[in-house]
Formats: C-alpha cells, sequence, structure tokens
C-alpha cells in the first residue's frame, strides 16, 4: 500500500479510544454546527450540489473539523488522502498531486485533508497552489488558528473559510448519551451509569469540547470499581478525577446561579473590579455558559454605563468574537477583560431610565399618531394627503438643526433622555443642552413668523 492511500476499511479497532472509536459515521450521526449544516448552511448547500469546494474549518478543539472533513468526502465519493505539514515535505506533495492526477484521469477525485494546516510553510503552501487552483486536488484544511495570518493570500483566496463553534451543553448531552448506550462503538455493552452530578460536571468541564468530554467519560469509567451487579457507576468523586477539577456548588437552574450573577452584576455596578473578576471567574469554574455570561454584560453595558462610556458595549462585543475564536479555557481572559473594563467605567443608568419612562407613556397613551411631516410620501395619494408636508431636511440648515418636533402632538416638549455628567455622558450631557437651546429659539422664530410646526 501506497504512503498516501487511505484504508478502504476505516473502522477504528476496538481498543482505539472512545472519541476515536465514536467519530460519527455519517453526517446524520454529527453533532452541532447547525449553522454549516442546518437547512440552507454552507455545508448543506455544498453537498445539495454535488460539486466539491476547497475548505479551511476553523475552530477550537472537539468541534468536528476533522470529521467533518471526512465525511465531506465521503459524500463527494473521493478519495481521503491526510497530508502531515509537520513530517512531510515539497518532495511528498508532488506525489500526492501525480496520484490525484492519475486519479482524476480514471474519473475519481482526491480530497487532500491537511491537519493543523496553519503549519504549512510558505513552500509547502505555494506547492500546493496551482493544483488546488486547477483542481487536481480538492484541499480540506482544519486549524484552530486565524487563517488570516497563518495561510498566504494566493491560496487562502482560493480556500472558503467556515468557523465551526464550541459544542453547547445540549449538544455535548447528546454525545454523552450516545456514547453511554452505543453498545458496538460506545459503551453500551458495559453497564455503566452516570450520577446527575457527574453527568453535568462532565459536560460542564468539557468546555465545548466533544474529545474533552468523552477522554474524560472513558477514564472515569475506567477507575470506577465493578459493583456486585456487574454494573460500573460513576460518581462526581470519580469525574472530579478524571477531569482533574473539583466541582464547585452551583446549580445553573437554582438559586446558587441567581445570587452569583446578582453579585457579579452588583459589583460591576459598584465599580468593584476585583469583587467582578472573583465571581466571574466563580461561574466559569463551575462550568457555566461563557455565551450567558456575554450576554449578562452587554445588557449592563448598556444598563448600567450607557453612553458615560460608549465603547464598554464594544468591549463586551469584541470579547464574545475574542471567546468564538479562542474556546475554553483560553478565551475567559476576553471576559475578564470585559469585566474589569465595564467595572471600572463611569456608570449612567440614564438609558435604563429613559426606556423606562418611554414604555410607561406607550403604555399611558397607546399608538399616538405619527406627525405629518414626520410620515413618507412615496405614492401621490399621499402627498395629497399632506404626508411629508412641510418636513425640513437638517442638512439643509445651519448645523443641521431644525426647529421642527418629531413626538406625537400629545407627547409635545418630553423629555426621556436625561445625561449624567459622569464620564463621556458630560459630553452628551453639554450637547443635548445646546441642542435644545436651538431648537427652541427656532421655533420661537417660527411661531412670531406664523409658521407651521
Amino acid at each position: 500500500m501506497d504512503l498516501f492511500d487511505t484504508p478502504r476499511d476505516t473502522t477504528p479497532p476496538p481498543h482505539a479510544p472512545l472519541a476515536e472509536r465514536l467519530r460519527p459515521a455519517s453526517l446524520e450521526e454529527f453533532v452541532g454546527q447547525e449553522h454549516l449544516l442546518g437547512p440552507g448552511g454552507v455545508v448543506r448547500r455544498l453537498l445539495e450540489s454535488g460539486r466539491p469546494a476547497s475548505l479551511v474549518f476553523w475552530g477550537p478543539p472537539g468541534t468536528g473539523k476533522t470529521t467533518l472533513a471526512r465525511l465531506l468526502a465521503a459524500q463527494w465519493q473521493a478519495a481521503f488522502v491526510e497530508f502531515s505539514a509537520v513530517l512531510s515535505g515539497v518532495a511528498d506533495i508532488r506525489r500526492v498531486v501525480d496520484q490525484a492526477r492519475a486519479r482524476l484521469k480514471q474519473g475519481g477525485r482526491t480530497v487532500l485533508f491537511v491537519d493543523e494546516i496553519h503549519r504549512f510553510n510558505k513552500a509547502q503552501q505555494d506547492a500546493f497552489l496551482p493544483h488546488v487552483e486547477s483542481g487536481v486536488i480538492v484541499l480540506l484544511g482544519a486549524t484552530t488558528e486565524n487563517p488570516s495570518f497563518e495561510i498566504i493570500p494566493a491560496l487562502l483566496s482560493r480556500l472558503r473559510v467556515l468557523v465551526l463553534h464550541p459544542l453547547g451543553e445540549a449538544e455535548l448531552e447528546r454525545i454523552l448519551e450516545r456514547a453511554l448506550r452505543d453498545p458496538q462503538r460506545g459503551l453500551g455493552g458495559r453497564q455503566v451509569e452516570l450520577t446527575p452530578e457527574a453527568r453535568a460536571h462532565l459536560v460542564a468541564t468539557a468546555f465545548g469540547d466533544a474529545r474533552r468530554l468523552l477522554n474524560a467519560l472513558e477514564a472515569a469509567v475506567e477507575a470506577a470499581p465493578l459493583g456486585q451487579d456487574g454494573r460500573k457507576t460513576v460518581d462526581l468523586e470519580l469525574a472530579e478525577q478524571a477531569v482533574g477539577r473539583r466541582a464547585l456548588r452551583y446549580d445553573k437552574d437554582r438559586e446558587e446561579h441567581y445570587n452569583l450573577i446578582s453579585a457579579l452584576h452588583k459589583s460591576l455596578r459598584a465599580s468593584d473590579a476585583d469583587a467582578a473578576l472573583y465571581w466571574l471567574m466563580r461561574m466559569l469554574e463551575a462550568g457555566e455558559d461563557p455565551h450567558y455570561l456575554l450576554r449578562r454584560m452587554a445588557r449592563f453595558a448598556s444598563e448600567d454605563i450607557g453612553l458615560a462610556d460608549p465603547y464598554a458595549l464594544g468591549q463586551v462585543i469584541d470579547a464574545l468574537h475574542a471567546f468564538d475564536l479562542l474556546g475554553m479555557p483560553e478565551g475567559a481572559l476576553a471576559l475578564a477583560q470585559a469585566a474589569v473594563y465595564l467595572a471600572l467605567a463611569p456608570k449612567s443608568n440614564a438609558l435604563y431610565a429613559a426606556e423606562k419612562a418611554v414604555k410607561a407613556d406607550i403604555e399611558r397613551f397607546g399608538h399616538l399618531e405619527v406627525p405629518l411631516h414626520a410620515r413618507n410620501a412615496p405614492t401621490r395619494l399621499m402627498k395629497e394627503l399632506g404626508y411629508a408636508k412641510g418636513y425640513q431636511y437638517p442638512h439643509d440648515h445651519p448645523e443641521a438643526l431644525v426647529g421642527q418636533q418629531f413626538l406625537p402632538q400629545r407627547l409635545r416638549g418630553r423629555r426621556y433622555y436625561r445625561p449624567t455628567g459622569r464620564g463621556r455622558e458630560k459630553w452628551f450631557a453639554e450637547r443635548l443642552d445646546y441642542i435644545l437651546r436651538v431648537r427652541a429659539r427656532l421655533q420661537a422664530r417660527a411661531k412670531s413668523e406664523g409658521a407651521e410646526d
């Protein structure tokens, strides 16, 4: 057999690690990445078209990059060739290409899979480039690093980058259940039981990584004593030993969850960066979903900081992108950075108060009509009815300010947003005060001239 030929039988041997044995053998078994495999997803469209394409799968470990590459090659009925960017050189690349060219003449396609494609050196990438461009090989790469920095522009322009996300807890639960019940490839024939606490700990400390989850499960099962009834029971202590991490007292559906998130919010609001870091890390170490914490911090940035520091919300959004790039545990630092920024930023709840005041008026007065001059008039009938009549285009006036009001008649003069003098909001307060003074002057002038508002 040639070095680069792929064996026909790729079924893992019985002694292979659980994570390898349980690798999905079909797209129906694949769990997660619905944005790629669901209706309208990129991978789904590629499969439906039947036309192979060169791709790079970019995402954290244990999210299905290698598995997805193998399944795509099988769906395309192409030979699957794995290539080592570390152990192979340009001469090996020529041999792969020669075999792919010969296979193509016989009507067959070749999918070349490069794991850790970011380890490709420039000479290797240059050697592959013309053959990817000509279609002799279909290149599938997997990487945990940003392809923009690791792949030469000429090759990257011929590849489509698909981003994979860490698996959610529900998806990890499905994988765990299959591992416990599958009698051929999993642990279904070994009478294994997990206590609820052990199950929750294994899922929480997998941090979106299916391989990490299955390796920990296998280690815990191997360490579990065999009971008199022939069953193996994995409790929390065994799960902790397998993971190398103690479970903190934390129930994401009950009081402790709400106690900790309340402590985080109040620490941020009180500008106590140290306490905020402590409660944030307590929740992360206990297995809280980082996306939940990011959602709560995004709300905090608008509710408790607002325009006192307009960059606060951007810090949280940047932390979200960084976390999705890095995953756990490296991505936790991005959350910590956002938390410290939020804690130290000047505080204002003016936006929150404005939102509440607006909702109260909507509830009180119902659906008030839009003033005619504020309406759009795309048809002649609307123009005849007075829609947009008298509208003053701000850019036609000095400083782009006009005296017209745009609230419903019943609410004329209402003030909802009242900025504080803290942080950047001091500038907004001064700007708003100036706008109101100019608007009042223009309104007084229009009234003396008998102009309509």
